[in-house]
Parts: structure tokens; sequence; C-alpha cells
């Protein structure tokens, strides 16, 4: 009997909103190199490889500390060694124009 009451009270744990709104709170957190395109987009917008469009992330410039947000609207990069591709106005906010290629860290929000 106590070994039922047992699995009644984990599989009512495993099934709170509390639970599940901490599993959903994981950040997904990424790092690399990013360039900037001055192709599609306008506003703060981004390339990325597989995120889902709409997909809003912070990417933070490890050199300067400076973040921007930006919305995946695009795919890419394509090049080699390089996380994500920027809109000119993003790379912009980003202080990154004159640099072209940058480290960034973005994180999922």
């Amino acid at each position: 009997m106590s070994r039922f009451i047992m699995a009644v009270l984990a599989a009512l744990f495993a099934a709170s909103p509390m639970h599940l709104a901490a599993a959903q709170q994981k950040t997904h957190t990424f790092s690399g190199l990013c360039a900037y395109y001055s192709g599609r987009g306008s506003g703060l917008t981004a390339a990325h490889r597989s995120l889902p469009f709409g997909t809003r992330i912070r990417v933070t410039d490890l050199k300067t500390s400076r973040s921007v947000i930006v919305t995946i609207n695009d795919r890419g990069p394509f090049g080699l060694h390089r996380v994500l591709d920027l809109s000119i106005s993003a790379a912009r906010a980003l202080g990154m124009l004159n640099r072209g290629v940058v480290h960034v860290r973005a994180d999922v929000l």
C-alpha cells in the first residue's frame, strides 16, 4: 500500500505546474563567433541555423559586455565557426560594425 501511495505522489509531483515551470525556466546559452549581414531583415534581428523563427535571444559581446536583444527571423550563418549573423541594426547596437566578427554569448529568452 505504501508503494502505491508513493507512486501516486511521485506522479502528482512530476505533473505539478510548479515542477513544469521550473523545467521551462532552464535557459539555453551558447557562444561563438558572430558576424553581421546587410541582407534581409531590418530592426534587431538575427539568423541562426536551428532556433525557431520568433525566438528572442540576448546577444552579449564578450569583449565589451554590450548586449542587444534580437529576434530570429532567418537561417544561417553558413560560414564555418559562426553561431549567429546579426542584422546591421543589431550589429550597430552591439557596437561591432568596425570589427566585423566578434565572440559572443547568446542567451535564449
